[in-house]
């Protein structure tokens, strides 16, 4: 039984000290957003006046930092069931969808080529029966241009150019007909380059801002690497806070 003169001393302890449980999580948010608000006491504008200030604030870095690093090792342990249950999905589902090597790219890419084997036989056999039409079209023309020109005075000669002149006009609508049918196939339109100098003067040209933001990301990348001189840019060191 809890003693009367405990309670009186802390009259938030109770008989089974049955307060609830401080979530951690919490009280490591809680943590960092004090530490934030006392940060903000010196990141005022004003610069470190002296040392005692200087070691303050270094104190106080080092404590948010800490923080900080706590909250997330709290996180890492708060999100590795979903990791586990996220990984296991992905393990399942993979071999059947994953992009380029799961069943169902894989079949559509192997069936995508017999499609496209047929399509452009289909193609090429089509192209050349319209050709063939075209041809016979105009053959069929230029003899009826001849015999109308020799049914002068002729009635029956003239009624036989007719025909031709009509056989013609079919056999010309049928190629035409069959040139604008579907094939199964579609264009697909590609850049080759075969001129850098003028692609990257094209590219600067389009959007000068992207292309400067692509050559400053690859800048940082080497000097993080190591390197020291980069055609065009200036390397320097500076300091920071570790």
């Amino acid at each position: 039984m809890t003693d009367i003169n405990t309670i009186a001393a802390n009259p938030r302890a109770v008989i089974g000290n049955n307060q609830p449980p401080v979530d951690p999580i919490d009280e490591a948010l809680t943590a960092i957003s004090d530490l934030y608000d006392e940060a903000k006491n010196f990141a005022d504008g004003e610069p470190i006046a002296n040392q005692a200030m200087h070691d303050t604030v270094t104190a106080l870095y080092d404590q948010i930092h800490e923080a900080g690093k706590a909250a997330d090792e709290l996180r890492k342990i708060e999100k590795a069931p979903l990791d586990e249950k996220i990984d296991a999905i992905q393990k399942r589902f993979n071999p059947f969808i994953q992009p380029k090597k799961g069943k169902v790219d894989l079949a559509k890419a192997s069936l995508g080529e017999l499609l496209a084997a047929w399509r452009k036989r289909v193609a090429g056999e089509k192209a050349a029966l319209v050709e063939a039409a075209r041809k016979e079209a105009e053959r069929l023309a230029a003899a009826a241009r001849e015999a109308l020109a020799a049914s002068q005075g002729n009635l029956e000669a003239r009624e036989s150019a007719e025909l031709l002149v009509k056989e013609a006009a079919a056999v010309e609508r049928f190629a035409k007909s069959t040139a604008k049918g579907p094939t199964g196939l579609r264009s697909v339109w590609r850049a080759d380059l075969v001129d850098e100098e003028k692609a990257l003067d094209w590219a600067y040209g389009r959007s000068p801002e992207e292309f400067l933001a692509l050559c400053q990301s690859q800048a940082d990348t080497v000097v993080r690497a190591g390197m020291r001189m980069v055609p065009g840019f200036r390397v320097f060191e500076t300091k920071v806070a570790n």
